[in-house]
């Protein structure tokens, strides 16, 4: 996903990483108010088996939930994330493919003398040879971008846009690409050319920079681009959230809901920013389709994130990863440009067209490190969940939004398919853990205590 010293790869590199860093949070996000009937309700439809009682037991309690959801839906669900894992393989192949026509075929070379024949500035040979990049690689990517997007959205019931918005949307996040991606490349091409010994180091440098300014402006200027943020306005929600944020240290004085329902029938919520500029926000589905304690839960976990200095964690852990991965880079180019460097018209490390190879080894690189991203990430999910279940009190409502993620997430995979796919815990772990953090506290005066007295 990100990575490049040439243009492309580190393109790619920037945005994995910085939608890494992003979504740092789990279960929601989208604007809206919530209908008092739903957000309001306090009763939870906990199963038989689950309910609080002096032999309650935590497998057992699990086991209850699950059954809950029905066969037909289980099955859609494992369907829809299993095809995921298809889906990496085929982004890889896709995008392997591309770059090498683009190097094969000699169309990089011409871009690059198309972008040089036209000024004679190196920033803006750099830019226009980025938008000819940007624009081919996503023309060519289209097929697929639309059936994994909008196509396969729509087949399982997660998308409500219909494709003249959808494509809106695309074309917002490629102009961002243009301009972002533009920054970011003219950046890294300055350094290449100026330390053509150790760029490699420096590049890694500008690239974790720009993955902090890409993670602190997103959502003041970037996110609003998609959708509409407003600030949550029904007392009955918003109140328990700011007491539980007080609680924990957060200096929040709003909650901001994003409109999701406009693209997506998901469910979810986050706290995005960095450096001054966070932001917690839930979205539209989750205040329609759940009830105070499945929020509160929610936001608990949201919260987790922050006072866990997971945004901060996360860029050091990919800081790291960058840092490797330009190592690799410089490498696996060295020896790619003395075999076929001739043949596919490259001049060296700092020309313009070795953006695809750079892109190719980045891609290469990343999906090597599919499962040791996944679990990093995974683990810093699992710990939002245990502070979430502690800030916010709430296993039953904890479990009812485990099943609602359910709708698109596996919720009961094997030990090895979890570690090597799940960037989150999977559904059976997530219940567990509230289950057991509800056997825990069974004696609490948290029990018989209605949720919208606490």
């Amino acid at each position: 996903m990100q990575r490049r010293l040439g243009a492309g790869g580190w393109s790619v590199l920037l945005c994995a990483a910085g939608l890494l860093i992003l979504r740092g949070s789990s279960a929601a996000a989208v604007t809206g108010r919530a209908p008092e009937t739903q957000a309001a309700q306090d009763q939870l439809p906990v199963p038989p088996g689950a309910e609080a009682s002096d032999h309650f037991d935590p497998v057992v309690a699990t086991n209850a939930y699950l059954a809950t959801v029905p066969p037909d839906k289980r099955a859609r669900s494992d369907a829809y994330f299993e095809g995921g894992y298809w889906l990496i393989l085929w982004n890889f192949l896709a995008s392997a493919a591309v770059y090498l026509l683009l190097l094969g075929k000699g169309w990089s070379a011409r871009m690059r003398d198309l972008a040089e024949r036209v000024t004679g500035s190196k920033p803006l040979q750099t830019f226009l040879y980025w938008v000819q990049f940007l624009v081919v690689t996503a023309v060519l990517l289209f097929p697929l971008t639309v059936y994994q997007g909008f196509v396969r959205e729509h087949q399982y019931g997660l998308a409500t846009q219909t494709f003249g918005p959808w494509l809106g949307d695309q074309l917002k996040g490629l102009a961002v690409g243009v301009v972002l991606g533009g920054v970011f490349v003219i950046a890294i091409y300055g350094v290449v050319r100026r330390a053509p010994r150790s760029w490699w180091i420096w590049g890694s440098v500008v690239t974790v920079a720009f993955l902090m300014f890409s993670a602190m402006i997103a959502p003041v200027f970037i996110l609003p681009l998609f959708n509409k943020y407003t600030k949550l306005e029904d007392a009955r929600v918003k109140d328990p959230i700011l007491s539980m944020a007080r609680a924990n240290g957060i200096p929040a004085s709003e909650v901001y809901v994003v409109n999701a329902s406009r693209q997506s029938t998901r469910v979810s919520a986050n706290v995005s920013g960095f450096l001054g500029t966070e932001r917690i926000t839930l979205n539209d589905n989750l205040l329609n389709r759940c009830t105070l304690p499945e929020i509160e839960s929610t936001m608990g976990h949201e919260m987790g994130h922050y006072v866990l200095n997971h945004v901060y964690k996360g860029t050091l852990f990919f800081g790291v990863l960058t840092v490797l991965g330009f190592a690799f880079l410089r490498g696996a180019s060295g020896r790619a440009l003395t075999r076929r460097g001739d043949a596919w018209r490259l001049r060296g490390v700092d020309d313009l067209a070795a953006l695809p190879l750079f892109a190719l080894l980045i891609a290469v690189y990343f999906f090597v490190l599919t499962p040791v991203t996944n679990t990093y990430i995974r683990t810093q999910e699992y710990e939002a969940d245990i502070f979430g279940l502690n800030a916010a009190g709430q296993p039953d409502g904890e479990a009812l939004i485990d099943l609602k993620l359910g709708d698109y997430r596996k919720l009961d995979p094997g030990p090895v398919e979890e570690l090597i796919f799940f960037d989150h815990p999977s559904g059976r772990t997530r219940i567990y853990a509230a289950m057991r953090w509800k056997a825990e506290h069974l004696n609490s005066p948290l029990y018989g205590v209605p949720a919208s007295s606490r």
